[in-house]
């Protein structure tokens, strides 16, 4: 996980240094991620979540991502879901 996190980071980090926004990866474990990702949104003082969902097609299309559906309502912060 913590590898793939690296490579995934790393590319995001890439891209938002090709656009000019300012980009800071955070991997961090927990026995509840949902509860984590707010948590450290709300600690770096980010206004907006950016989470995906599953990207599925057809009638499965509807369904976000466990995590995504966790976060969404119970987030004080700005959570943009894509697709």
């Amino acid at each position: 996980m913590r590898k793939h996190a690296e490579k995934t980071s790393g590319a995001v980090a890439h891209a938002a240094q090709a656009a000019s926004v300012a980009c800071e990866g955070v991997h961090v474990e927990h026995d509840h991620p949902k509860q984590r990702i707010i948590d450290t949104a709300a600690s770096k003082g980010c206004d907006l979540i950016v989470m995906g969902s599953h990207g599925r097609h057809g009638i499965s299309a509807i369904a976000l991502g466990s995590e995504t559906v966790n976060v969404l309502p119970h987030s004080k912060i700005l959570v943009f879901v894509h697709h």
